[in-house]
């Protein structure tokens, strides 16, 4: 590994859900109200990312799937779930049982349970054309889209015995239904003719082409209704459906083109552990078999979504995922009940983060040492102190210094440093979303560089840190620049850590900037001081507020 090459990180959580959409995001909803330590795995590839609007979602109907997807992003990491720009390569079980989730470059999530919410992926008729206008012209659901085409001409493109399902949906929906059967599908005479006494022209043949853009040859034949002037084919901007084209050059007129594909579950990742699909009862694909509660044959993974039934839309896709998530939290607290425990996964992760070499290099971080230079020492507080860089480097000054931090293994290198150096700080375990952490206006300055502690809706660990500034005392809250990497999911994969999970220097800022209390003295973007060991960021975001003395 080169030298300028992040070490591999391993991630610890109590649930990693692989899947990223509705079922998915549901799920980890429902976990994280539960005080779990959630890691969704999204890889950005929804099944109805080319729709660009969905339906029958009571509240969202007509909305696009992206909106969804981002609200429902931003209420899970409101408390503290995290989701990742990341692509489950495989997993494997652990000594102790857990899972660890493999994301390419060494990097893996290990985690007490795991869920696989990855959906399907839809497996189109070979027909030139139709994969350009999957999710636009060309449908799958008259419960998804059917409504939006109702009186037009739609062609109705039958590949398997199952695709004549949705026939009698359509003819409610329009009175110009054809409906092309492939010559290799058997449709009895009886239904045939139920068909055609219902007022729904049937024909047989193979769909060869989607047309669009009003390309068509003069004087060509057509199986379907004549357009209503019987004049030829008039120019459809915008790459709109126009025809479909049948493999003896036949074109059939279509302003929508209904088609049911094959699928199969995206479930390669976890047939390390031995997880199979088996054929659906529609003989289009394949889908994993799950018992009520949502578990697979995999003791400890669980399933939601269309990866359990491909026919769900988007709204009991997430209640689906909703109700697994719920029962996987039942597990876990039963588990921990049992085992008399209360474990907390934000410490066990940060316990593994310090399980290995020094992850810090135990110098004080630059802005800390500019900014407080010209402050007379007193008691001082260090938020996420970690392996006590900048705590010992106060307690060198003559500050009376409280190191906090939720891992006992940061603490325990940070005191075993200050008995070598001979300098006294009181160590704190402590969790900053903790009921009152830490002792409220008991400390001179207050201090957090790059404190990682996960957000709340009540921002119980914001109000903690700023109620333990006493009055007349100094905050100084420090963070990364993530600008330029923010957006396109870059900082999310490379770091393994999701960023706008957890409390930031803005939150601080906003928080303290609409206080009486406080007074800002500095809030800045600068570049990040020399000595820095992460060369992953290159400015820091730096706040210096002063809580007001009481009158």
């Amino acid at each position: 590994m080169s030298p300028h090459e992040p070490a591999p990180i391993e991630r610890h959580c109590d649930v990693a859900i692989v899947g990223g959409s509705a079922a998915g995001l549901a799920a980890a909803l429902q976990l994280v109200r539960q005080a779990r330590t959630v890691i969704v795995l999204d890889d950005g590839q929804p099944r109805n990312a080319p729709a660009a609007h969905m339906h029958s979602y009571l509240g969202w109907d007509g909305a696009s799937p992206s909106a969804l997807l981002d609200a429902g992003r931003a209420e899970v990491r409101r408390y503290g779930g995290e989701i990742l720009h990341a692509h489950a390569t495989s997993v494997r079980r652990t000594d102790d049982g857990a899972f660890r989730v493999d994301v390419g470059g060494g990097h893996g999530i290990v985690a007490r349970r795991l869920i696989a919410a990855t959906g399907v992926e839809d497996l189109l008729p070979d027909v030139d054309g139709l994969a350009e206008q999957w999710g636009r012209g060309v449908i799958h659901c008259p419960f998804c889209h059917g409504f939006e085409v109702r009186e037009r001409r739609i062609v109705h493109v039958v590949t398997h015995p199952s695709g004549m399902h949705p026939v009698a949906l359509l003819r409610r929906l329009t009175d110009q239904l054809t409906v092309l059967i492939d010559p290799g599908i058997d449709v009895g005479p009886t239904e045939l003719e139920t068909l055609r006494a219902g007022g729904v022209v049937v024909v047989s043949g193979t769909a060869r082409r989607i047309v669009d853009d009003g390309a068509r040859p003069d004087g060509y034949v057509t199986a379907g209704r004549p357009r209503p002037n019987g004049h030829a084919a008039e120019t459809a901007p915008g790459g709109r459906v126009t025809a479909v084209e049948l493999a003896d050059g036949t074109l059939l007129d279509a302003d929508a083109v209904l088609v049911g594909p094959r699928f199969r579950p995206r479930i390669e990742a976890f047939a390390t552990i031995g997880l199979r699909a088996t054929p659906h009862p529609s003989g289009l694909g394949e889908n994993v078999v799950v018992d009520a509660t949502g578990a697979t044959t995999v003791p400890g993974l669980y399933a939601a979504g269309t990866v359990t039934d491909p026919g769900l839309q988007v709204l009991p896709a997430a209640a689906d995922g909703s109700r697994v998530g719920a029962i996987v939290a039942f597990s876990l607290a039963d588990e921990d009940l049992r085992n008399a425990a209360r474990p907390s996964g934000v410490r066990t992760d940060w316990d593994q983060r310090y399980s290995g070499d020094a992850v810090w290099s135990g110098n004080p971080n630059g802005t800390v040492v500019n900014e407080i230079s010209d402050l007379a020492p007193g008691r001082a507080l260090d938020v996420g102190a970690g392996e006590g860089g900048d705590a010992l480097w106060l307690a060198a000054r003559g500050w009376t210094v409280t190191a906090s931090d939720i891992s006992d293994r940061a603490l325990d290198r940070m005191r075993a440093t200050a008995k070598t150096r001979g300098l006294s700080v009181e160590g704190l375990h402590a969790d900053a979303n903790a009921l009152d952490a830490f002792p409220a206006a008991a400390f001179d300055l207050v201090t957090a560089s790059y404190a990682s502690f996960p957000r709340t809706p009540d921002d119980r660990g914001l109000s903690n840190v700023l109620n333990a500034v006493a009055p007349g005392g100094t905050l100084l809250v420090l963070g990364h620049d993530l600008t330029p990497r923010h957006g396109d999911g870059s900082h999310a994969h490379a770091s393994l850590f999701d960023a706008d999970a957890y409390v930031q220097v803005g939150d601080f800022a906003a928080a303290v900037s609409d206080s009486p209390e406080w007074t800002i003295d500095v809030y800045e973007t600068r570049p990040r001081p020399a000595g820095a060991v992460s060369t992953g960021h290159v400015d820091d975001v730096v706040l210096r507020a002063r809580r007001r003395s009481k009158l």
